[in-house]
């Protein structure tokens, strides 16, 4: 039996998921669409024979799908919804023929992803534009060039939710779902904004990796894993680009791919193709993912570059 594809998650607010059911010790050939009714549906030449619809809003809110309609609808920070849609109704020269976003933007990927990345928040006129993670701006096109190059992106660009852009194994999320005032989210605002973390980590059952893009990335997982008593104590952890973590699931850290950072040099595309190329020996290094574990255990937090 041929296997289904593996992705695809896409649209603003997760327009399609495809998923595969198992038997007792059997693959079922059986793939799973879910889209808002206003959401027009892949042409049947383009469909898997045994396709399903089921309309968006009888999709449980434990799914990764309800959870990005909650990230969506969430209200927790007035501060960041404001300037959301200030940006929105001002919008920027070259994009004045955009409808804008203006809203949290949610996560997106593979349902099935081995590795999560997790970023800062979206930018104001990236993001907050297109309403896709990473997708609009330029720290967007080196992320996905390198994911690109990886194996782990359907193409090089991300430009907008219909785009036809794929993740693999790849699923991408933020340390806040809200474009924030000069790219700088209050601690609470973060706060606010991690119980969707939490909650993305425990549905992503397969998880075997997770990468942090700059330091308030890092911080953020961190605090999770100390709040569930998975490490003793944050100090012992110390951010560094392409520094590795022996965790469950592994961390290994990066630079944030952002327009600073690039054009000075402090990170390059070489750099962050080392990143991915290393994340992939580890993801496919792993048993596979039919064979669950607890994404959680026990751990040293030993370190290793």
């Amino acid at each position: 039996m041929d296997p289904i594809p593996r992705v695809v998650y896409r649209g603003a607010a997760g327009t399609f998921i495809f998923t595969r059911l198992r038997g007792s010790g059997q693959r079922i050939s059986v793939t799973i669409v879910i889209a808002p009714a206003s959401i027009r549906l892949l042409p049947k030449s383009r469909c898997h024979d045994d396709l399903v619809a089921i309309p968006g809003k009888f999709l449980p809110h434990g799914s990764l799908i309800g959870l990005n309609r909650q990230i969506v609808e969430c209200e927790k920070c007035p501060r960041l919804l404001r300037h959301c849609h200030e940006v929105a109704a001002t919008k920027r020269r070259a994009f004045l023929h955009w409808d804008y976003w203006g809203k949290p933007v949610p996560s997106f990927g593979d349902p099935f992803a081995r590795m999560l990345i997790l970023g800062l928040a979206p930018a104001a006129h990236g993001a907050n534009r297109t309403g896709r993670m990473f997708t609009g701006d330029r720290s967007g096109d080196f992320l996905y060039r390198a994911l690109y190059r990886a194996g782990f992106a359907s193409q090089p660009e991300s430009r907008s939710t219909d785009d036809g852009l794929r993740l693999s194994d790849t699923w991408i999320t933020a340390a806040g779902h809200c474009a924030p005032p000069g790219n700088k989210p209050t601690p609470l605002e973060l706060r606010n904004c991690r119980p969707y973390l939490e909650r993305e980590l425990q549905l992503l059952t397969n998880l075997r990796l997770v990468v942090v893009l700059g330091k308030i990335a890092f911080d953020t997982y961190l605090a999770i894993l100390k709040e569930r008593g998975q490490i003793d104590r944050l100090s012992a952890f110390r951010f560094g680009h392409e520094v590795l973590f022996d965790l469950r699931p592994s961390l290994l850290c990066s630079y944030h791919p952002s327009q600073q950072n690039t054009s000075t040099g402090k990170l390059t595309e070489d750099m962050l193709d080392a990143v991915f190329e290393r994340a992939a020996q580890i993801i496919r290094s792993e048993p596979d993912p039919a064979e669950r574990r607890p994404s959680f255990p026990p751990n040293s937090g030993r370190q290793t570059r």
